[in-house]
């Protein structure tokens, strides 16, 4: 598993390639500092995973995955930050990263990455206890427009809320392949390509 990571502090960076090349499936391919960074170094070594800080001196890492999703739908990253702020993660779901950590949390990183590389959408524990003040505001949506059911809907909410298609199946005791086929119905309702376009849409729709 190919890893790059980009952050303004060189000691951070230093620190999370030695835990990271700590996993034997793990090889750091690039370091950078800044945002303009992660676009070059992403497009030399198309890793597997981009590890990136958000805030950063000159561009952003919420900035520099814009572009990178933008050119690369496909990309993989996971952001890291000392903020578990809203702007921040409604931006960061609605650029279509994949993960969203608290730095201090930093034995949960590598799982995260490896989460991530199987095309898990992560957050953190503090980032998670956050997302329902976003999800929970007055519904205005007209969902039934979309020929959404309130079983459906309640599947987008845990969805959004970054739970897994075996959590989902375990909180609505159902199998998990009925849940894949309610997420494929929705997607095609709605017209979304993925699961972590899904939690944008919803968090957009409910705010």
């Amino acid at each position: 598993m190919k890893i790059v990571i980009v952050d303004d502090d060189i000691l951070v960076a230093s620190a999370l390639k030695t835990i990271l090349e700590a996993g034997e499936d793990v090889t750091v391919a690039g370091t950078g500092q800044d945002g303009s960074e992660a676009l070059s170094l992403y497009r030399e070594h198309r890793p597997d995973v981009l590890l990136m800080d958000i805030r950063m001196q000159k561009v952003s890492g919420l900035d520099a995955s814009k572009q990178i999703m933008k050119e690369y739908p496909e990309a993989r990253i996971l952001l890291l930050t000392t903020f578990a702020d809203d702007e921040y993660i409604v931006k960061a779901l609605k650029y279509g990263v994949k993960g969203y950590l608290l730095k201090q949390d930093y034995q949960s990183i590598l799982p995260a990455i490896r989460a991530v590389y199987t095309g898990q959408t992560v957050f953190g524990t503090e980032i998670i206890s956050k997302i329902p003040q976003l999800l929970h505001e007055k519904k205005t949506f007209d969902w039934k427009a979309y020929d959404i059911s309130e079983k459906e809907l309640h599947v987008i909410s845990l969805v959004a809320e970054g739970y897994s298609n075996k959590e989902i199946a375990e909180r609505l005791f159902l199998s998990e392949g009925t849940v894949r086929n309610y997420i494929s119905s929705i997607l095609d309702k709605i017209g979304l390509r993925d699961r972590t376009q899904l939690a944008v849409y919803y968090l957009k729709a409910m705010r």
